[in-house]
């Protein structure tokens, strides 16, 4: 398998995963701005919608998007339980997976738009992201310490490297405690250690 990833995107949240479940894989470097991978190709050819995650199966064979490229690693490695085995609690997998792809994903993605904000522009971003973090907050609060309850799973993981876009751009957890706690104990894990090690994050 071969993961196109660009360091600290949400592309990281598949890079864990497979370090989770001990599945052999390359990375190739994406810089979704230019447009070109680190060997030259165009990565639109492999993602024609431009952005990362792209997983690369096999030659010819590539999946797309967050959510079905972590499912469909955790469903490889069972024995690992990244997925919830019955149907409630997949959906609830889902449920979880889909706000984080379509809310607070989205909810910095004023952040990332290479241009700088004005202070009007950054505190209406702000506000918005901060409803998301109230959302999440109120999950965590009554159900954690993980989005799924007391199991940890591929949701997670994904919950992590969108947290963490907070050091990025300035912006403190700390008036959520059950997310910034969420935030720290993922921070912990050995493989989002080492995935953030091999993007280059941190030292080692």
């Amino acid at each position: 398998m071969k993961l196109y990833y660009k360091p600290g995107a949400c592309s990281m949240a598949s890079h864990i995963t497979l370090i989770e479940i001990g599945i052999p894989h390359t990375l190739e470097l994406t810089d979704t701005v230019t447009g070109l991978t680190e060997t030259g190709q165009y990565y639109r050819d492999i993602n024609p919608n431009g952005y990362v995650p792209a997983l690369e199966l096999a030659p010819g064979q590539v999946l797309t998007e967050n959510p079905a490229i972590l499912e469909y690693l955790a469903e490889l490695a069972p024995a690992r339980a990244l997925i919830p085995s019955t149907m409630l609690d997949k959906a609830r997998l889902r449920e979880a997976l889909a706000f984080l792809a379509s809310e607070l994903h989205k909810a910095f993605s004023p952040f990332f738009q290479h241009t700088e904000l004005t202070a009007s522009e950054r505190a209406s971003a702000e506000l918005k992201l901060a409803k998301r973090l109230d959302t999440l907050e109120q999950r965590l609060a009554g159900n954690g310490p993980y989005l799924l309850g007391t199991t940890l799973s591929v949701a997670d993981f994904y919950g992590f490297v969108i947290l963490n876009w907070t050091q990025f751009i300035q912006f403190s957890l700390q008036p959520w405690p059950a997310v910034h706690k969420f935030w720290q104990l993922l921070g912990t894990h050995p493989s989002v250690l080492l995935a953030m090690q091999k993007e280059g994050l941190t030292g080692g």
